[in-house]
């Protein structure tokens, strides 16, 4: 297949892929990196391409969030300081570090938060309206290790960060679902920008993929924003934790096929 051809390819999964993830306040990033390395694109091209369409998907569904009035800004640039830091320092050494290890506490981790979040399609509660009036310092404190973490993760696998903070402001903070989905794309867009940086700084990306697809992810996330104010938060919820699912069999498949 010539590349040409692969690049149509890329561009039109791009865009379903953002459609998708967009509604569930996630930037696409751990499809874009495995697509495109099936594709035949090297690793680095690959995770380096996925942040900018991390950046992307994120900027144009996030502006739908904003719109409605469902990011907070407070609580979401709690965020940025450490995920800045993270994101930067992973992809500054995604070309050094050995991910199988971490690959496989993020499976184990994936599997059953991801169970927990589909869980709460059946589960009886308290409906979503408000979100919390303040946080406190011990939750700040959190905020800036968790935010360190995944932003590094963020950095070394091409994935915006979305699928863990999307979980930790719904149970942790205790946020509603359409807030943390709208906030995640605001704090996803710090992350994936600082990965960029990182990833540009030591190795050379691949320009015309990264304009052809992401102008199919600007689309596509835009579209798939406004598409999830009308879904119910349980809904959300039960999505994120399929993708989750989805993510850990595909990490799986790829850590198994290396032993």
């Amino acid at each position: 297949m010539d590349y040409n051809n692969i690049l149509i390819i890329a561009v039109l999964f791009s865009f379903i892929i953002a459609f998708i993830f967009s509604m569930f306040g996630q930037g696409g990033g751990s499809v874009y990196s495995p697509l495109f390395i099936l594709l035949g694109y090297s690793v680095l091209i690959s995770t380096s391409t996925s942040l900018v369409l991390n950046l992307i998907t994120s900027l144009s569904a996030g502006y739908v969030f904003y719109k409605n009035k469902m990011i907070d800004l407070k609580a979401s640039f709690m965020f940025v300081p450490g995920i800045v830091i993270g994101a930067f320092a992973g992809g500054v050494m995604s070309k050094y570090f050995n991910t199988q290890v971490l690959l496989w506490l993020f499976v184990f981790f994936l599997v059953i938060l991801g169970g927990k979040m589909i869980y709460t399609y059946w589960e009886k509660g308290a409906s979503e309206e408000h979100k919390p009036a303040g946080l406190n310092f011990k939750l700040y404190a959190l905020i800036v290790i968790f935010s360190i973490v995944v932003g590094f993760i963020s950095g070394l696998l091409g994935i915006g960060g979305g699928i863990l903070i999307v979980p930790f402001m719904t149970y942790v903070l205790k946020y509603p679902t359409k807030f943390a989905a709208g906030s995640s794309h605001l704090i996803i867009s710090f992350s994936a920008l600082a990965g960029i940086i990182g990833h540009a700084s030591s190795h050379r990306m691949d320009y015309p993929l990264i304009l052809s697809a992401g102008i199919a992810v600007l689309l596509g996330g835009y579209l798939g924003a406004r598409f999830s104010l009308k879904i119910k938060p349980k809904m959300i919820k039960a999505g994120v934790g399929l993708l989750m699912w989805a993510l850990s069999a595909q990490i799986l498949i790829k850590l198994l096929a290396s032993i």
